[in-house]
This record gives structure tokens, sequence and C-alpha cells, in this order.
């Protein structure tokens, strides 16, 4: 029995029965892979509520690390994810009263004392990935490659937010990381993931507004490496279908087997324009029109990756 298979038939893993909080919108299964607990402040039943109000099926919780004063987090202002986001505890206990509609991933510090053995607890306790992984730490550094060497030895995958000069650097690089741990799903997410779908991005533009030109860093990442996937949530990724919608559309097919929903919206309300995540599932189902596609984009392909039941 491997870790992972010890993982699955042991701790938090089996949680037993439990309030379902969130429903299939019409015939669509969507599970969002990218939601916080107390996203800059929200309470937990308006989040249930938002959830429901959205049609998601399943969501993955995503902590934040302990709350420390290091470069890496900028001297503690990057704390909570820098959204008040709490730690791996409060996703755990989320999702055991949840159990059919959350599952939780886990996070700390890549440079913490510590770091190693806090992740290998919860892994061992029902945690199925490691991450939002937001910190100011070149993406292949030494820290980081031992969050990459942990998630290869528990078979668990690494949700990574890539933001120019400030969390995850060296995007341009991560394709050494993509080689060396080829049995790693790794998760791309955030601004510079997303602007780099355009062959001609000014690294130092977050929402760029200009038509795309295929062929850039993350769309090469995308299709030249199997163990790398785009996290399509937040602002950064409904700009990224948004800017240019041909070239959305194409991109949505060519990868429709790597891309997973996720929505990283902190409002209440679950819909409108206030809501980001909504708005994206939205997206999706406007610009690709073959139901097969979007399936592996709403649930599939995160089943796949993040091995969810």
């Amino acid at each position: 029995m491997n870790r992972r298979q010890f993982t699955k038939a042991t701790g938090l893993g089996i949680l037993g029965s439990g309030v379902a909080c969130a429903a299939t919108t019409g015939d669509e299964e969507i599970i969002d892979i990218h939601q916080h607990v107390n996203f800059s402040g929200r309470r937990n039943d308006d989040f249930l509520a938002h959830q429901i109000t959205m049609g998601i099926s399943k969501t993955v919780l995503l902590p934040s690390g302990s709350a420390l004063s290091l470069e890496s987090t900028h001297l503690g202002k990057s704390n909570g994810l820098a959204a008040r986001v709490f730690g791996t505890m409060a996703s755990a206990r989320l999702a055991k009263s949840h159990p059919d509609s959350f599952a939780f991933f886990c996070n700390e510090i890549p440079d913490a004392e510590g770091a190693i053995s806090k992740l290998e607890k919860w892994l061992e306790n029902g945690a199925v990935g490691i991450g939002e992984s937001k910190f100011h730490l070149e993406c292949d550094s030494a820290p980081m490659k031992r969050i990459y060497d942990v998630a290869k030895a528990y078979e668990v995958p690494v949700l990574l937010h890539f933001e120019h000069d400030r969390y995850n650097m060296g995007f341009e690089r991560f394709h050494r990381v993509l080689e060396a741990y080829p049995t790693v799903n790794f998760i791309g997410h955030a601004q510079t993931w997303w602007g780099n779908i355009d062959a001609n991005h000014d690294q130092t533009e977050m929402y760029p507004k200009t038509r795309v030109k295929a062929g850039g860093l993350t769309d090469r990442y995308l299709s030249d490496y199997p163990n790398i996937y785009g996290d399509l949530s937040a602002g950064s990724g409904r700009n990224a279908l948004n800017r240019d919608e041909d070239h959305a559309s194409d991109f949505l097919e060519r990868h429709q087997s790597k891309l997973l929903l996720g929505t990283d919206c902190s409002d209440a309300v679950g819909n409108g324009a206030k809501c980001s995540g909504s708005l994206q599932i939205e997206n999706v189902r406007r610009l690709l029109h073959d139901p097969a596609a979007r399936t592996k984009i709403f649930s599939g392909n995160a089943k796949k990756a993040i091995q969810l039941g």
C-alpha cells in the first residue's frame, strides 16, 4: 500500500455521511476546485449558500499557511493568502461537516520550520492536495522543491499561484519543475499563469486586454507536459477568456482535457455581476459548445488531476 492508498483508507479521507450543501445545475456536474474558508471574512453559512446558488456539486477548499513574518510572506502581509483565508484546520473541519460537498487541500509556508511534517500530517488525515501555494519564492527554489517532493511521495497535486515578481517567480523556468516531477500533477493559477496564454505577453501586465497571439508559455506548457493543468478561477481566469473570445473558444477546445473549473470568488451572492465564479461558468457554457468537452472542464478533469471520487 503506497502513501496515497494509505491516506484514502484512513484518517479524514473517509469522513462518513454528512449534509450535502450543493446541487448539480441541470444535468451538468460542476466541481469547483478553488475556494477558501473565511475568504475576505465571508461566513461559512454565506459560503455554503454561495456554492448552492452557483450549482456546485463539490468544492475543493484551499487553505492558507501559518501566520508568520518571513520574506516569503512579505513579512506577514501575504498571510492568509493576502485575503484573510483560514488555515488547513478550518478547511478540514468544514469538509468533515459536509463530506459529500467538500474536499480539502493542505498548505504551509515552504521555508517555515516544520513545514514538511505539517503537510505530511494533513496528507495522512484526508487532504487531497497541497495549495494554494502563494509565497514570495522562486518556483524552482529549494523550499518549493521540498513541497514537490512531498506531493510526489503522497501522489497528490500542487496548486500554484503565479504572479510576476510577487509569488512563485521564475515562470519561464517552470518547465524544469514539470520535467523533474513527471508524476506530480501541477495546477497553474493567477495573473502570470493566465497572462502567458499570449505569446506577446508583457510580464508586468496583470490583466491584459489586448487580443491574444496563441503560443504563449502557458499554452505551450499545457500542450507539451501531461502533468500541468489550468485553473480557470478568479478575475485572471475570467479575463483570459473575456479579452479575446475567438481565441478563448479555440483555447477551451484545444485544452479541454487540461482545464479545471474553479471560482475563487469571495462574494456572498453566487450569481450576477458581483460573482466572478458564476460568470466564468457562464463563459465556459457560452464559448464551448461541445457538451462532452464541457463535462471534462466542469468535473472530469478534476476527478483525474485531483483524484476526486
